[in-house]
């Protein structure tokens, strides 16, 4: 090997090692931002690690060649990374770049509707059973749930929940109150909801309904109504599964309008149930599914 090239790669060599260090912290460490679920995984500055390689090679032989050339130019690559890194950062906590996303990823969106196939399942052995009828019940229901969560008041869904699932979301407010905040949850728009799957399973009925909504979520103190959780003008683009139950060979009463929310559905009288999901009037158990459908599960879904 050339004696002179070994001498100017030993005198470069500290510049070497400050190019290599420098590129490898710069494309190696993410973006700090909102990485959830709603982003989309973006790309680095280059290709990947075979360009990262390139340049790494290309700046070494620069260094040998012209140290200062070399210099120049890794202080250019170093301060074009560091401002597409802060401008990832600060589109990252945008709300208003999020929110178009968010609207992007709705209008792209198709969610499969199989309403119809599981309400002509259902309706081979519950004729009157009508899909847009409970639909429009399952969406009832979820906003319900929305409204009793935000104003830390979960009695209002007591008729519509089984008696373990509303012990657990009870048992989440109760927190919420006991740490005073409120997890408020407002401007919701429902993009989708349909039937998804129903199943008959010994001596009971499952429904499964999927819905899509888009929703403002986050945290604030309930003394100083200081946020503490998320953004009050961030979109969220949410997929929910709701899953009702109800008693196997129990029929949908077509004099009803729909799942009526607002009647007892073994008395008729105005729906009043006490924290064991009880009528008031005629005292049957109605959150148990043995009336009509109730809501047993809800979770977010991909």
């Amino acid at each position: 090997m050339n004696k002179g090239f070994l001498k100017r790669l030993r005198h470069c060599l500290p510049f070497i090692l400050l190019a290599v260090s420098l590129l490898t912290c710069l494309f190696a460490f993410g973006d700090v931002g909102n990485q959830n679920r709603y982003s989309s995984g973006g790309g680095g500055d280059f290709g990947g690690d075979g360009d990262i390689g390139a340049l790494i090679g290309y700046l070494i032989g620069l260094f040998i060649d012209d140290p200062v050339t070399g210099l120049i130019v890794l202080a250019i690559i170093v301060i074009f990374v560091v401002i597409r890194k802060r401008k990832a950062k600060k589109q990252a906590s945008d709300p208003n770049i999020i929110n178009q996303r968010v609207n992007n990823q709705v209008q792209n969106d198709t969610t499969f509707d199989n309403s119809a196939a599981v309400a002509a399942q259902i309706q081979t052995i519950d004729p009157a059973f009508s899909s847009d009828k409970f639909i429009g019940f399952a969406r009832e229901v979820f906003m319900t749930i929305q409204a009793a969560w935000t104003a830390k008041d979960w009695k209002p869904i007591r008729p519509f929940e089984s008696e373990t699932l509303f012990n657990t979301h009870k048992q989440q407010l109760d927190e919420y109150i006991r740490l005073g905040k409120t997890n408020v949850v407002e401007k919701i728009g429902i993009k989708h909801c349909s039937l998804h799957s129903f199943q008959q399973d010994g001596d009971k009925e499952v429904l499964v309904v999927w819905l899509n909504a888009v929703m403002r979520d986050y945290v604030i103190d309930d003394a100083t109504k200081k946020v503490l959780e998320s953004d009050p003008n961030r979109d969220w683009y949410m997929k929910y599964e709701m899953v009702f139950n109800r008693k196997a060979g129990v029929k949908t009463d077509p004099g009803r309008k729909g799942n009526a929310i607002t009647n007892c559905p073994n008395c008729g009288a105005p729906t009043e149930i006490t924290s064991s999901g009880q009528c008031t009037y005629c005292g049957s158990v109605v959150t148990n599914g043995e009336h009509d459908w109730v809501l047993t599960d809800i979770h977010s879904r991909n």
